[in-house]
């Protein structure tokens, strides 16, 4: 299932796609969209994006997710006379209480729960409000913040200090929660934000269907290369390529300017990263100056001013550099009420600038599917596909390597779209793309 549109005042464009991916029997995935029709609702309730993974047995977590992303949406709508960021918490915590209830009013949805990522969108800027290990991320000049804390036990355990190290380095289970909507009567809402917006960011949710098989620079690679509708298709073709062991949902949100745009992308500092980088630089070289005059002190008399001078220019710096990297307050339209800082995203941040080394995994994915679907049979336009490659090589030598992401995701999407009609059409065989 998938949806694409564009707002109405043209100021987003916006994908979902939900797949059931490779090994499930029924898709337990949801997600749902709010978008504000006209300029005055969006004044007021802004755009809501859910996505919500469910869990329990057979259509126990198929209801948790419709009841999240249906229910989150519906109860924000008539919290009119409540602020954004709190009334999209109390549509979470309505959403648990239903879970729960049918949870406990039926034998059948005993246990059942679900994650719940939702982007909130308003003039103050980019809210975030998230129960579980589905995600959000943000795309802006090739660098991917993932604004949402995953409440899984490797984070969890990694927060309190009890183990380091990447995730794939950490000998725990992956899957294992630490926060859903509907096992408890009660639950605990992260909101995260408010965030800059700036024309040109893109916006991910995605359940961990995707996250799992799909790296972070790719994830990033990819949706700052194509257009939301080609971004979400070619992102589930990928985790489905690779195994699909779980449901895949994802949601690209791309935004085109104002009203929706909080800050101007000329700005060359919009969220103050570059200048926290140099008062944290000039902070190290102050404070190692110092440490130097001081050991040198003996030997050198009248030293010890020009010292002390260095510590306390290396102290402010610090100071200004940790009060700048908490300050999420932005320019917000005239009117519009202030938000408090909400929570401490982004927790983790990657380069996702396209490069060769993303392009050619994406081209040796494209090869792989090339000569498999040739021994199948596949009803592929087989000249149509070698020119793309061509024209994908062609890109990586001139080191232009977002077209040759593009040209290699438009590859794997048409052998893929091949892949599925030969598997609605003919009798499976023994090769692996039938799996499609």
């Amino acid at each position: 299932m998938a949806d694409e549109n564009r707002s109405a005042d043209r100021c987003i464009q916006y994908a979902s796609i939900t797949d059931i991916g490779m090994r499930r029997a029924n898709n337990q995935d949801a997600f749902n969209t709010m978008v504000a029709d006209d300029h005055e609702y969006w004044e007021k309730r802004g755009h809501l994006f859910v996505v919500a993974d469910g869990m329990g047995a057979h259509a126990a977590g198929e209801l948790a997710s419709k009841l999240a992303a249906d229910g989150i949406i519906l109860s924000y709508t008539k919290l009119l006379d409540t602020s954004p960021h709190e009334a999209l918490r109390q549509a979470i915590i309505e959403a648990n209480a239903k879970i729960h209830e049918k949870g406990q009013t039926d034998v059948g949805f005993q246990g059942m729960g679900t994650t719940c990522s939702s982007l909130l969108l308003v003039p103050q800027g980019a809210i975030c409000g998230h129960v579980g290990d589905s995600r959000v991320y943000r795309l802006r000049r090739g660098m991917l913040d993932q604004l949402t804390f995953d409440h899984s036990l490797v984070w969890e355990m990694r927060a309190a200090g009890k183990v380091s190290g990447e995730d794939s380095e950490i000998n725990l289970p992956k899957n294992i929660i630490t926060r859903s909507l509907g096992p408890n009567k009660n639950v605990q809402v992260d909101l995260e934000g408010p965030f800059a917006v700036a024309p040109g960011d893109t916006f991910l949710l995605c359940s961990d269907g995707l996250t799992g098989p799909v790296k972070d620079q790719e994830l990033g690679a990819i949706i700052g290369s194509l257009p939301p509708d080609q971004a979400v298709r070619v992102l589930v073709d990928l985790a489905n390529l690779r195994g699909g062991p779980d449901n895949i949902t994802a949601t690209v949100v791309r935004v085109d300017g104002s009203p929706v745009a909080t800050i101007d992308v000329d700005d060359e500092d919009v969220d103050g990263s570059r200048t926290g980088r140099i008062l944290w630089a000039i902070s190290a070289v102050c404070l190692i100056a110092a440490a130097g005059m001081f050991m040198l002190e003996a030997r050198i008399p009248g030293i010890r001013t020009p010292s002390i001078l260095c510590g306390m220019v290396a102290v402010v710096c610090a100071i200004v550099a940790v009060l700048q990297r908490f300050d999420k307050a932005e320019p917000i339209e005239d009117g519009a009420p202030p938000i408090p800082i909400l929570g401490r995203g982004p927790h983790r941040t990657y380069n996702c600038e396209p490069n060769r080394a993303i392009a050619s995994e994406l081209g040796g994915v494209c090869r792989e599917l090339r000569e498999t679907a040739g021994g199948v049979g596949l009803n592929v336009d087989w000249d149509q596909l070698a020119e793309i490659e061509r024209a994908a090589e062609s890109a990586i030598n001139e080191q232009n390597f977002e077209q040759a992401i593009r040209h290699h995701c438009r590859g794997i999407s048409s052998v893929v779209a091949a892949i599925k009609r030969h598997r609605k059409n003919d009798r499976p065989s023994d090769s692996h793309v039938d799996l499609f």
